[in-house]
């Protein structure tokens, strides 16, 4: 049986065309409120968001992210951070020694950040705007640190393109739930015929949407995906930016 809110969820979709409309503060600072209540492990809330509405600066983060044109027209950018600074400084506040056991709250920034930045895609879309998340913010971290001022100990981990939407993209299927969803346990002898059927429906809709007579599915695309280093350099940046990574 669904909700409001969950046929909301359900019927998402990665929108990057936009409107000239502009996003109001007001509907804007509810979308940030409701980033901020995400859950939060210990509600350590190890993230920051920084909000880019200057037109220069969303052409530099498009040219920073890749060439994707989207960044630069949405009218509001958002940058998801990784952020033990703020952490830091509320460990110098009570005089207390800054520990942090490398790869657990590394794990906990990041997912801090993207439970947040989901937060704040659904609230968007109950606004009746659309957005994508940007991956692409992790491409030149230092450049990306640079143009927006960060300090130590935080790092960009996905950005998110918000307007109202200019298009009606048809929705990406997903996989099967029973290539997924387990009871009790992790089942794996029916994984190989769901990622085969999946394969064939990812493929048609992948020569839908590329107006093509054969496209590859999803496991082609992932099995390419994974065979090439992904950001290499993202452990110096990290390291860099004082994150205790070895």
């Amino acid at each position: 049986m669904q909700t409001d809110v969950t046929r909301l969820i359900q019927s998402h979709r990665s929108i990057r065309k936009y409107t000239d409309r502009p996003i109001p503060d007001d509907v804007l600072a509810d979308i940030l409120a409701s980033a901020q209540w995400a859950p939060s492990s210990h509600n350590v809330q190890a993230y920051s968001i920084v909000v880019v509405r200057s037109a220069e600066k969303k052409k530099q983060l498009a040219q920073l992210c890749g060439g994707q044109k989207w960044v630069e027209t949405c009218p509001v950018f958002l940058v998801f951070c990784a952020d033990f600074y703020k952490l830091k400084l509320a460990s110098d506040m009570h005089g207390s020694e800054f520990l942090a056991d490398e790869v657990e709250n590394m794990l906990v920034a990041a997912v801090d950040t993207a439970l947040a930045a989901e937060n704040a895609l659904v609230a968007a879309r109950s606004h009746g705007l659309g957005g994508v998340m940007i991956g692409g913010i992790r491409n030149q971290p230092e450049d990306v640190a640079r143009l927006l001022k960060l300090p130590v100990l935080t790092a960009p981990i996905m950005g998110m393109c918000l307007g109202y939407p200019d298009q009606d993209m048809e929705q990406k299927p997903r996989l099967h739930k029973r290539a997924v969803i387990h009871e009790e346990e992790y089942r794996t002898e029916h994984l190989p015929e769901a990622l085969e059927e999946y394969e064939a429906v990812s493929a048609e809709y992948y020569a839908r949407r590329t107006r093509k007579d054969h496209a590859e599915g999803w496991t082609k695309q992932m099995a390419d995906y994974l065979q090439k280093p992904r950001r290499p350099h993202l452990g110096d940046f990290l390291r860099k930016q004082g994150f205790p990574l070895k």
